[in-house]
């Protein structure tokens, strides 16, 4: 029997209101004559831009240095930086996944997603204390591991950092209709071992 993957439980989305944005823009340009403000930023968007670069090394001591040099990036770009109606954190997950490429373009690593197992539990749905679950997360994670790197991307955005099209375009620097494609063939792949509960 087909387990039931809920994805839709994954998206207690992150995303902003225009007036929210707007407001944030206000901080990002007072941090470009003041790089005093640019604490607000920091202290608002570290813990997410640590945990998004976490999944992608599972080295914490190399997630301080990545998320180190994301934000010292982001400040000394800032002047740089122009506004498209995203929020500011879609240009620190851009320069956050920049920096993780950069990482693993020089050491020539094999990539790493690690998601967290807590969350893999959220969406596989099952009655409480079945024996079988253990086996489902197993399959889950070896069904991930085997997507290739810019399919895990897409899908980790998406459900994971709850991100929309328009901003994965932007970090991954790709199209809207790139971003969907590649998610779609993430589903269809989950599709093979499970019930996928999902809409757009």
């Amino acid at each position: 029997m087909l387990r039931i993957i809920d994805l839709n439980a994954l998206s207690e989305a992150r995303h902003m209101t225009e007036d929210q944005i707007a407001e944030e823009q206000k901080i990002v340009e007072a941090a470009k004559s003041d790089a005093r403000a640019f604490a607000a930023i920091y202290d608002r968007y570290f813990e997410q831009i640590f945990n998004f670069i976490l999944r992608r090394t599972d080295d914490e001591a190399l997630t301080d240095d990545l998320t180190s040099q994301t934000f010292l990036k982001a400040l000394q770009s800032l002047k740089k930086y122009e506004f498209r109606g995203l929020p500011f954190s879609a240009w620190l997950y851009r320069i956050a996944s920049n920096e993780v490429n950069k990482h693993y373009n020089k050491k020539k690593r094999k990539r790493v997603f690690s998601l967290e197992e807590e969350r893999l539990f959220e969406i596989i749905e099952t009655e409480d204390g079945n024996p079988e679950l253990d086996g489902q997360i197993n399959i889950l994670i070896s069904t991930l591991n085997d997507l290739p790197t810019d399919v895990m991307e897409v899908l980790e955005l998406r459900f994971f950092e709850e991100r929309s099209f328009k901003e994965i375009s932007f970090i991954l620097n790709i199209s809207e209709s790139g971003a969907k494609m590649r998610l779609y063939r993430a589903i269809e792949k989950l599709k093979k071992y499970f019930t996928v509960n999902w809409k757009e």
